[in-house]
């Protein structure tokens, strides 16, 4: 990649101005990946919390720092990335791309169908550049049994089983919250891997889905006091796969976490899974009966790989790129998954 962002920079007359709102630990992070391409300037800086831009301060030490997101679309931006909580990222997308700015937002890009679309038609609008953060798919493991299910190699692929468990949950209050988080850990773990079956798959539609979501043990009755911790679901998509996902914060699951997408082809089976509990390391696998066939190793560093190559993306074409249409078919599935667990 870095190759192609060096020619990049050479052509520009100058390097896209990019504001980062929103600098905790992962905002910090993605600012880290994004400034180590060389394709963009860090231009400015906003955070509620003094500490936070204090320490994004100290790695760009030429942005300004300001205190709002009106000040920080006031530095003549180009683009902006969005780490907030998820009650805000829709809203402030919006007025971003109404400033003729383009946008990278963590995860979830919209708490709903409704609000995803509203971002994208924002986008559309003002020609401009939309990336959600779904990090998984910047994994060396994901993006080599995405080539082999494209290239044939499982044949059809009829099941996909998703998995992610992680042992701890969140350590913000607001993620518990329904009004500013939107869900639970559907909304927090398994919209990635949701994501990740419809992107290998090339996005079929949606065509059911059966769901259930648990809070502290039992079933979860009123979505508007409180979040699911737990969540099971059976997607049907057209032409006849069927996807079955479990996500859950805080479940004994013996280690720090347990992650998994295994695909099911007629012809070979893949899957892509977490090391002793990581939630960093990955292997992914080809399976032909008994055999098995690596296909990549631990250690890549895939954390900033889809912020870095936004980054690259807005310094050479930052127009609309309709492939974040897509986003809204990620986040329609996890509507029917709240609206099925209700049945």
């Amino acid at each position: 990649m870095m190759p192609v962002v060096e020619s990049v920079v050479e052509t520009w007359a100058r390097r896209p101005r990019v504001g980062f709102l929103g600098v905790g630990w992962i905002g910090r992070h993605r600012m880290e990946a994004m400034a180590a391409t060389g394709a963009i300037e860090v231009a400015g800086i906003a955070d509620a919390l003094p500490g936070n831009a204090a320490e994004a301060g100290a790695l760009a030490p030429d942005a300004v720092q300001v205190g709002t997101l009106d000040a920080l679309l006031a530095q003549g931006l180009d683009g902006i990335v969005i780490a907030t909580p998820s009650a805000l990222h829709a809203a402030q997308a919006i007025a971003a791309l109404e400033a003729g700015v383009a946008v990278f937002c963590q995860k979830p890009l919209g708490r709903d169908r409704a609000e995803v679309e509203a971002v994208i038609a924002a986008a559309r609008a003002a020609d401009r550049l939309l990336g959600v953060d779904l990090s998984y798919r910047g994994t060396a493991g994901m993006r080599a049994i995405r080539d082999k299910v494209r290239d044939g190699a499982l044949g059809h692929v009829h099941a996909v089983d998703l998995t992610f468990h992680n042992a701890y949950g969140p350590d913000k209050p607001w993620f518990y919250d329904p009004a500013l988080s939107g869900g639970g850990c559907m909304m927090d773990l398994a919209v990635h891997l949701i994501d990740l079956a419809l992107w290998v798959l090339d996005f079929p539609a949606v065509e059911g889905i059966e769901a259930d979501l648990f809070v502290k043990g039992r079933p979860l009755v009123d979505r508007a006091r409180e979040v699911e911790d737990l969540g099971l679901a059976t997607i049907r998509l057209a032409g006849g796969t069927v996807v079955r996902v479990a996500a859950s914060w805080h479940l004994h699951a013996g280690q720090d976490a347990a992650i998994a997408a295994e695909f099911q082809g007629a012809q070979g089976g893949a899957a892509f899974r977490n090391v002793g509990g990581s939630f960093y390391d990955f292997t992914a696998e080809l399976f032909r009966g008994t055999a098995r066939e690596g296909l990549t190793q631990p250690g890549d560093a895939w954390g900033g790989q889809m912020a870095a190559e936004w980054a690259a993306r807005l310094a050479r074409a930052p127009g609309y790129d309709a492939d974040c249409e897509k986003l809204a078919e990620v986040a329609g599935a996890l509507d029917g998954i709240y609206a099925a667990s209700r049945r």
